[in-house]
């Protein structure tokens, strides 16, 4: 699952991949906890939580979207929960109510695949300023300072879990749940563990809502959210020979890199090549799940690329976003999630080919396929 280049050769096909099997999957987002309140609030009869946190800080005028209920004491205990900041309580809330939905433990061989921007910004920019207000630097709270580690939210899930695979976090950005997915298949491959927990998370804070505020990279409308999402992904036979269930299976995942002036060419370009890997056609294509609704001018970039790859937009098409608000590096897993948890556009049962996309204004574009058909293979 090679990263793919902006411009894809005619005459050079892409060597298919192996499938991977998405055996649980666990998210924290505004509509609440778990797949089933995800889908509620996609399909408009749950109503999320639009309210920012309450922890005294001044958040900008705009629309927002928080987690109501994390019940971290409830879901992973009491013990060392006080120090933890809000990036490591979402991370470790989503992973463990994956392992919940497995019907045994998942061994130590289990790994862990965070995907990130820069961990905890609020963390980062508190322990920056204690610096400054304290009467001299070395006088800050020691305590503060493991959460502004990028990988403190991957290593906590794994000692808490018992997860003694390969650890890794990814600074993605918006691409960072395929790439860490794409990471994750490859570290399957290489024997580096039996399965792996794949997350994504992102924190509310004030520090990141005045960015994105300021920036103009939102439309007016648009609400600054947050959220985690956790799957467990491993070979398909190890999977079907243990009895756990497949909830869908990974086909592709493809990165590459476009200028801004050919940001839709370039992502119709790896979703083509995604496709071409995973044995499907466009017109096999029944849902996609976009990656850049809200943003500015990057919203119908991303539709004209899916549009040019596939010959039209398919049946369904899933906005997470509008619903749960702008959660840049937990995006792409969150998009994945939304697939699993929207009711088909025709009503009926889940199956097809799903498209996950994603796309960033400095150039990276990304994509993933899920086969939705839980009988095949």
């Amino acid at each position: 699952m090679s990263t793919a280049t902006a411009a894809v050769t005619a005459d050079r096909r892409a060597p298919a991949v192996i499938p991977l099997a998405l055996t649980a999957v666990g998210v924290a987002t505004p509509a609440g906890l778990g797949l089933e309140a995800l889908g509620r609030a996609l399909a408009g009869s749950l109503t999320v939580h639009a309210e920012p946190l309450a922890d005294g800080e001044t958040p900008p005028p705009r629309p927002v979207r928080t987690v109501p209920d994390l019940r971290t004491a409830e879901l992973i205990g009491r013990k060392g929960v006080r120090h933890l900041d809000r990036t490591t309580k979402l991370g470790l809330v989503a992973c463990r109510l994956a392992l919940d939905t497995l019907p045994e433990p998942v061994g130590e061989r289990t790994g862990v695949v965070l995907g990130t921007t820069a961990g905890s910004v609020r963390s980062s920019s508190e322990y920056s300023l204690e610096t400054l207000r304290q009467e001299r630097p070395y006088l800050v709270n020691p305590s503060l300072f493991p959460n502004t580690v990028m990988n403190c939210a991957a290593g906590q899930i794994a000692i808490r879990h018992g997860l003694r695979g390969v650890n890794a976090t990814l600074a993605g950005g918006h691409l960072a749940g395929v790439q860490a997915l794409r990471y994750a298949r490859n570290a399957l491959r290489q024997g580096q563990a039996d399965r792996l927990l794949v997350a994504a998370v992102e924190e509310f804070s004030p520090q990141t809502a005045w960015g994105w505020h300021r920036s103009g990279a939102l439309a007016a409308a648009a609400p600054v959210g947050e959220g985690a999402a956790a799957l467990m992904v491993e070979p398909e036979e190890l999977a079907r020979a243990a009895g756990r269930p497949v909830l869908a299976r990974v086909l592709a995942c493809e990165t590459g890199f476009a200028t801004r002036a050919r940001l839709t060419g370039g992502l119709a370009s790896v979703i083509s090549t995604a496709l071409e890997r995973s044995g499907r056609s466009p017109d096999e294509v029944t849902a996609v799940s976009l990656g850049a609704t809200g943003r500015s001018t990057l919203d119908r970039l991303e539709e004209r690329a899916v549009v040019r790859a596939l010959g039209g937009l398919p049946g369904q098409v899933v906005r997470v976003k509008a619903t749960v608000g702008e959660c840049l590096s937990a995006d792409g897993l969150l998009q994945v999630a939304a697939v699993l948890a929207a009711r088909p556009a025709d009503g009926g049962a889940r199956g097809g080919t799903a498209v996950i996309t994603s796309l960033s204004a400095d150039g990276p574009v990304g994509c993933a396929v899920l086969d939705l058909d839980r009988s095949a293979g």
